[in-house]
């Protein structure tokens, strides 16, 4: 996994190469979808990445492909974490699934509990993600939200190795520990919610839970942040999203606003690993997987 703080990608163990900031897409309507890859697109970003459970895959689908029908972009110079053709990354979302209720994706108890589907196997499971590969349907395969023992147990049986690793990941909880652990198996890391999850409060609401068990995090609040930001003529974001990045890991901020779209992309700004780092890694999370 590359470390060098000029880098645009990081490198798999196949050798296939994805972009370090990629476009979030998780609670992106249908309506905005156009408009948001549009401007995407436009500012620089290659790298797109979705999943069923968001709901809006056929709206960048078709979003996507009136790109490549007017000629101005090609599919082989995207990297998309999702299904088209084929998918450039397929990613096992969860370690644990869930039991099958109609068309309730999140199906909860009497008590507001996720109903898991406990007979989820992740050696049968990951010998499936190798058939894609097998297949051609899918270039590199790798997993989300896993912790070390989970991954250990399938690389020890895996023919095809996994070739990243997506979890939460930001300055209040920068899961040092798990990283190492990936580098040493030649794993990449990409980072979800890198600057917080301002939009996690909506979601739990949406489907049900309970807002008052979220942590209030808000790294893009914090006033250290906001003065190295200030110090640096940068956003919060930025800082938040640079720090993340000249660790060798990817980032995918979400945001269907065009100038934070844009400005999200941008992560030049150079500085320090300690400006920031020591101070803020309170090893809280937003997401109990």
């Amino acid at each position: 996994m590359s470390n060098k703080a000029g880098d645009t990608h990081i490198s798999f163990w196949n050798g296939q190469k994805m972009p370090i900031v990629g476009l979030g897409t998780w609670q992106a309507p249908d309506e905005v979808i156009d408009s948001v890859i549009d401007t995407a697109l436009e500012a620089g970003y290659r790298h797109i990445d979705t999943a069923y459970v968001y709901g809006n895959e056929a709206a960048i689908g078709k979003a996507l492909k009136r790109w490549f029908d007017s000629g101005k972009i090609k599919r082989e110079e995207l990297f998309i974490v999702t299904k088209l053709t084929y998918v450039d990354l397929y990613l096992i979302h969860f370690p644990c699934g869930l039991e099958e209720r109609g068309e309730n994706l999140f199906p909860q108890d009497e008590s507001g509990n996720l109903i898991l589907d406990k007979t989820t196997e992740h050696v049968s499971l990951w010998k499936s993600m190798e058939a894609q590969v097998d297949a051609g349907k899918a270039r590199s395969i790798g997993l989300s939200n896993f912790n070390a023992r989970q991954i250990k147990r399938i690389v020890k049986s895996a023919r095809i190795p996994p070739a990243n690793l997506q979890v939460e990941l930001h300055v209040f909880f920068q899961q040092k520990e798990l990283v190492a652990f990936c580098k040493a198996l030649d794993i990449t890391v990409v980072a979800y919610a890198p600057i917080g999850s301002p939009g996690i409060y909506e979601f739990i609401e949406k489907v049900g839970g309970d807002i008052k068990s979220i942590p209030n995090l808000s790294p893009l609040n914090d006033p250290v942040v906001v003065k190295i930001a200030q110090k640096h003529k940068k956003s919060p974001a930025q800082i938040l999203l640079r720090h993340i990045v000249q660790r060798g890991i990817a980032v995918i901020p979400k945001s269907a606003n065009p100038v934070r779209i844009k400005e999200n992309f941008d992560v030049s700004v150079q500085m320090k690993l300690h400006e920031i780092s020591f101070v803020f890694d309170k090893t809280k999370n937003l997401y109990d997987f």
